[in-house]
């Protein structure tokens, strides 16, 4: 399916399994009635949930003037490395 016809924007990537793998997941797929990209989709976004936010306890330390005690966020953190400004 054309990244189109998705009603939001989709990567498209690649992900190497083993035979194993491979073969439940192409049984899965047949027993359930879905597509294989689906569940896979379904299966990142649970491990995607299911992690812990990580706090940065260091950032800003040793710099006069500023708050020590700042935490900064995973998602904040990325966002500052990448020049994009969040309020």
């Amino acid at each position: 399916m054309p990244a189109s016809w998705y009603h939001t924007y989709v990567h498209k990537t690649t992900v190497y399994i083993d035979d194993s793998q491979a073969e439940r997941l192409g049984r899965l797929a047949t027993a359930s009635g879905r597509s294989q990209a689906e569940l896979i989709r379904e299966g990142v976004e649970r491990v995607l949930t299911e992690v812990p936010s990580r706090t940065f306890h260091s950032m800003g330390k040793g710099r006069s003037g500023g708050n020590v005690n700042r935490r900064w966020g995973a998602d904040e953190l990325y966002a500052k490395t990448r020049g994009e400004h969040r309020r």
